[in-house]
């Protein structure tokens, strides 16, 4: 009979006092309310529990006994349901919170996973349209890496890891199509040699291609002379490691609009700590030469 009665006053506690009264913030209501229930159950106790089980007072101290048992006893039960149920929602509020994070970081590299700029995708189409009048060669070549690019910004930017041969898919189309806006006049050389690397170490999309976007901005490429682009790329005892060394823009005016919109820089490191938290380091700044210089290395086991 005790073990049914408190499992009422467990579930009395646990499921109606906690939720109702201690997390909606109403704490003295919910010690008003626990401190009505240890005394009505314990007097409950002392009065029924003698007649039911004839209970001997005869002998010295057995009440006192009895009297203390019923409280230690009543006030454990009560304290444990009032524990387990704080606990309990505290812990689904906690994991209600680290869901949102997560979902809210999702949806945060969502938004600025890699774009087109509708304007440069205009243009493009534009030049192509234009081009075609005059069955110029560059035609076919334009069309296949705008194709590379969307392919890359439709599918590839949404999955959480992609080769790094994707990667640099997307990457050397982005260049081709202003090497085709600028007839093939840009200076920019990649070595990047093919490693069989390329085809099974992945990455998240769109940071070496952000990498390259902030380059092909901020060097003024196309825009003034003397300007390039330096890119290395190498997969060594599972060590990931990108470099890129560029000109600067002499002024903002120089600046290039590459129409495709990555992520920056504060996102790249965002993703990086995300996925590879202490075992990566990135290294950026201004050189001699008015050369600027951004350098990442992942260590890929782990």
């Amino acid at each position: 009979m005790n073990t049914f009665f408190n499992i009422g006053i467990y579930y009395l506690v646990y499921y109606y006092l906690v939720p109702h009264f201690y997390l909606s913030n109403k704490y003295p209501e919910f010690i008003l309310y626990a401190l009505i229930c240890f005394l009505t159950s314990s007097l409950f106790r002392i009065l029924w529990e003698p007649a039911v089980f004839k209970v001997d007072f005869s002998r010295e101290g057995y009440y006192v006994g009895f009297l203390y048992n019923v409280y230690i006893s009543q006030g454990i039960v009560i304290l444990v349901a009032s524990f387990l149920g704080i606990t309990k929602d505290k812990f689904l509020i906690e994991q209600n919170v680290i869901d949102l994070g997560e979902e809210k970081e999702q949806l945060y590299l969502d938004l600025i996973r890699s774009k087109l700029n509708p304007h440069f995708l205009l243009n493009t189409l534009n030049n192509m349209y234009a081009n075609s009048f005059t069955h110029s060669e560059k035609t076919p070549d334009s069309i296949l890496q705008l194709s590379k690019l969307l392919q890359y910004i439709i599918y590839d930017s949404g999955k959480e890891r992609i080769s790094i041969s994707q990667e640099f898919s997307s990457l050397k189309a982005l260049a081709a199509l202003y090497q085709l806006k600028y007839s093939n006049r840009l200076d920019i050389v990649f070595d990047i040699q093919d490693q069989d690397e390329f085809d099974i170490v992945e990455i998240p999309p769109s940071v070496l291609l952000t990498l390259f976007e902030n380059a092909l901005k901020h060097s003024a490429i196309g825009e003034e002379e003397n300007s390039f682009i330096r890119l290395l790329c190498t997969v060594e005892n599972s060590e990931l490691f990108f470099e890129i060394i560029n000109s600067v823009a002499e002024s903002r005016t120089g600046l290039v609009d590459t129409g495709y919109q990555g992520l920056g820089n504060e996102a790249v490191i965002h993703i990086l700590d995300k996925f590879y938290s202490d075992r990566y380091e990135i290294h950026s700044g201004t050189e001699e030469n008015n050369r600027y210089k951004i350098t990442l290395k992942i260590n890929m086991n782990g």
